[in-house]
């Protein structure tokens, strides 16, 4: 309905008015008053009893420190990583890292006091100490404990299990052992413990370690090496000391991680040492043996430089042959990798940055795994995906140290060759030099390869002795006790700013659920039938006595009852006598307060007027005239008395037939002969006979008089009636044949509420609101503020 309405008023040419918008908005400023301190009530009861959350600070600063050794020596950092920051980021949230932090703050115990509705922690207090003496296998079932002193040194211990509640009494210094848990409270209670309810919770460490990992968040700070944290947490002290530990746990994490590597590179020198200093020590005595059982020091400068070369070839070699056993070690590892942990390796003399970028990116989908893991099954699609990425980078990591195996291999072989050619020129010597030659060759070949293990071995020493964290902490968390959610003066602005659209919202709520019609602009885009006229609200209680009805002088309801009498004059004026017949949908409309007040307005000029009460059904008229309703209309009707039995006259030109004691037969009645003979002999008599019907939407008892009288008023009353009430004049009119309906709106109080959004010219818009100021100017009522001059 509404949407036809807004299209007809867009058909005639009315346009949308702004200043109409504000009216109905001001119209229910109340409303609006409500829904605003609702807000601001429902906003101080949220901020009273919602949880608090406060958010700490810190940041870490990222930087590979090298110290002075290290320089002079030209070690390498053996703990590289590419997309620093992005793979830090996986490593702090790694398990390990959060796990080591929950140690560091020593929290296994939390106790909490009740607050308003919830509980509230007391970290960093410990009102009194629990010592947990053992904690068995399985799952702790039991989320919180209730302590209560009642003595010094007793308590109740209070705690749910299974849907019931225990509840005993214990001392302190007692085992208890309950839910996985062996503990006792040690020491006593102070005076001001007693009687005062304590809740305990057992901190196990997975609980504790998702606490840290929910608040915590990591910003990246750009073009910068400096990484953001912030923790959040319902308790500010816990939120500062548990970033302070996390960020310690990180820096040890990742020093631990530099040390490892560096002694997986001592331990593997150490192996290849143990492996040829027996055979230093064997070839070595050779030599000597040779040089005292042959007398010979000294060889020709062929035989020298024979010699040097084939050094050279040796320790050349010998690298290879390292090269070799450092990438089938990396090998090993890989292939043993079980997804527990991150795989390092000294990649120092292996020039392959494509090896060492693969495997800082296997590394980094190991933790992310792990991270994973503690949060999804291993089943899940999140860490399966993971796994594929990491089957791609093993299988790469593979490739690439194959191919550079075959490449070191064919560099051995052809090594090798030159070996053994220049082994030929040692053959071709003399006896004696080349037995010589042979065992000094082996004696230095093999001493110049373990003095070269010894130097790498010193230079990695060197290197775990010189390591140092890759990150420093630039500002710790220190506690902040202001809250950042919820944000006091925020949410209070919200919610006014809410409280008032809300307001307004459901003013338009109301217009757009609302079925009744309160205006003639939009009876008239309902209906076609003609409006006669529009009946002020009667501005107090109605009165019994009809001559109270329209008191002397311009009032607004005595001026719309005039201009409706005015206006049905003007109806049928070919006829002298005019019969009307007054109707509507439904009862309560206002048909007999109409034709009351329409009949006492006519006889105030000199007509004569008839009032019959032709409602057989449920007729309240004669209660207007302060009558009995003993004899009236019915009775007439049925013969049981004549015409001039039921006529009351009010005075010299009002009458009045009562309905009369309700028939059995209503319908019939008015259908026969005698209602027909009544209203062609009232209007031989009468100059206006007013009909008070029964309404056409419940009975059809008012069809024979509408089709008698000349003029039909349908009445609407606004606020009452619906909008469908508004079709059936024209329904009326095309089922009965007839041009004479017209449409009265009844009760009609301007409200801005349910006013259109469309204006039109000022002619209408004042003749819409009802004001009539033109005609009642001085005689409507005074606000208080004009009270003052109204003299």
């Amino acid at each position: 309905m509404m949407e036809v309405k807004a299209k007809n008023y867009s058909q005639n040419g009315l346009k949308f008015s702004y200043n109409r918008l504000l009216k109905i908005i001001s119209s229910r400023w109340y409303w609006l008053v409500a829904t605003f301190f609702i807000a601001v009530i429902s906003t101080y009861i949220y901020l009273s009893i919602a949880p608090k959350f406060y958010a700490m600070d810190a940041t870490l600063k990222f930087e590979e420190k090298r110290s002075e050794i290290s320089e002079l020596i030209n070690v390498r950092n053996t703990y590289e990583r590419s997309n620093k920051l992005q793979s830090e980021q996986f490593v702090i949230r790694s398990r390990a890292v959060l796990l080591d932090a929950a140690k560091r703050l020593n929290y296994p115990v939390a106790f909490y006091k009740m607050g308003l509705l919830d509980l509230v922690e007391l970290y960093p207090l410990v009102p009194f100490n629990i010592i947990i003496l053992h904690q068995t296998s399985g799952n702790n079932q039991i989320d919180n404990y209730r302590i209560t002193p009642v003595s010094k040194d007793q308590f109740e211990l209070e705690y749910r299990v299974a849907g019931s509640t225990v509840r005993k009494t214990h001392h302190t210094n007692e085992a208890i052992s309950i839910g996985g848990y062996q503990f006792l409270v040690a020491g006593q209670f102070k005076s001001t413990q007693i009687k005062t309810p304590y809740y305990i919770h057992f901190n196990a460490p997975a609980a504790l370690v998702r606490r840290i990992d929910n608040g915590l968040t990591m910003t990246e700070n750009k073009n910068t090496n400096i990484l953001s944290f912030t923790q959040k947490d319902k308790n500010p002290v816990f939120a500062a000391d548990i970033l302070n530990a996390v960020l310690e746990a990180y820096i040890s994490y990742d020093q631990i991680q530099k040390t490892r590597s560096a002694n997986q590179t001592i331990t593997f020198i150490d192996t290849l040492q143990n492996r040829l200093a027996q055979v230093v020590s064997h070839s070595g005595t050779n030599f000597e043996k040779f040089k005292v059982r042959s007398k010979m020091l000294n060889v020709s400068g062929i035989t020298a430089q024979a010699l040097n070369k084939l050094e050279t070839l040796e320790k050349q070699k010998a690298d290879l042959e390292l090269d070799i056993m450092k990438t089938d070690l990396l090998k090993g590892q890989l292939l043993l990798d079980n997804g527990d942990g991150s795989i390092d390796f000294d990649l120092q003399n292996i020039e392959d940055p494509l090896l060492a970028n693969l495997l800082a990116q296997y590394n980094v989908l190991l933790l992310k795994k792990q991270n994973q893991l503690s949060t999804y099954k291993g089943s899940s699609e999140v860490v399966k995906d993971t796994e594929a990425q990491l089957g791609i980078l093993r299988q790469a990591l593979t490739n690439n140290i194959t191919a550079q195996h075959r490449r070191n291999t064919e560099a051995k072989l052809l090594l090798q060759q030159q070996i053994d050619k220049n082994q030929v020129q040692l053959n071709q010597l003399p006896t004696a030099e080349k037995d010589f030659m042979n065992l000094q060759s082996t004696f230095d070949v093999n001493q110049k390869v373990y003095a070269y293990l010894n130097q790498k071995k010193l230079e990695a020493q060197i290197s775990r002795a010189a390591i140092t964290p890759a990150a420093t902490i630039v500002n710790k968390a220190v506690a902040q006790f202001t809250p950042v959610a919820p944000v006091a003066m925020n949410t209070y602005k919200s919610t006014m700013i809410i409280g008032l659209l809300g307001g307004i919202g459901l003013i338009f709520l109301v217009r757009a659920m609302n079925p009744y019609i309160f205006d003639r602009e939009t009876l008239e885009q309902l209906t076609s039938t003609p409006i006669i006229g529009v009946i002020r609200k009667y501005p107090s209680r109605l009165p019994r006595n009809p001559g109270l009805l329209l008191e002397p002088g311009k009032t607004m309801f005595a001026e719309s009852i005039r201009s409706l009498r005015t206006n049905i004059s003007f109806l049928a004026p070919d006829i002298g006598k005019k019969m009307i017949c007054i109707t509507s949908e439904t009862a309560g409309e206002g048909k007999s307060f109409t034709a009351l007040c329409l009949a006492h307005s006519l006889s105030l000029i000199d007509k004569r007027v008839l009032l019959i009460a032709a409602d057989l059904r449920k007729s309240m008229l004669h209660m207007a005239f302060d009558a009995t309703n003993q004899r009236g209309l019915s009775n007439y009707l049925s013969a049981q008395a004549e015409l001039s039995e039921v006529i009351v006259h009010h005075s010299d030109w009002l009458s009045y037939i009562t309905a009369g004691p309700v028939p059995p037969n209503p319908a019939e009645l008015l259908y026969g002969q005698r209602m027909h003979r009544l209203l062609a002999e009232a209007k031989l008599e009468y100059d206006y006979v007013i009909i008070d019907s029964a309404p056409v939407g419940l009975v059809s008892d008012a069809v024979p008089m509408l089709k008698s009288a000349d003029i039909n008023l349908f009445i609407i009353r606004a606020g009452v009636s619906r909008y469908h009430a508004a079709v059936v004049p024209d329904r009326l009119s095309k089922e009965l044949d007839m041009d004479n309906f017209h449409i009265v709106l009844n009760a009609f109080n301007y409200d801005n509420l349910h006013s259109p959004y469309y204006s039109t010219s000022l002619y209408t818009e004042a003749d819409a609101s009802g004001t009539l100021q033109g005609y009642l100017g001085g005689t409507q009522k005074r606000s208080w503020w004009q009270s003052r001059n109204a003299n």
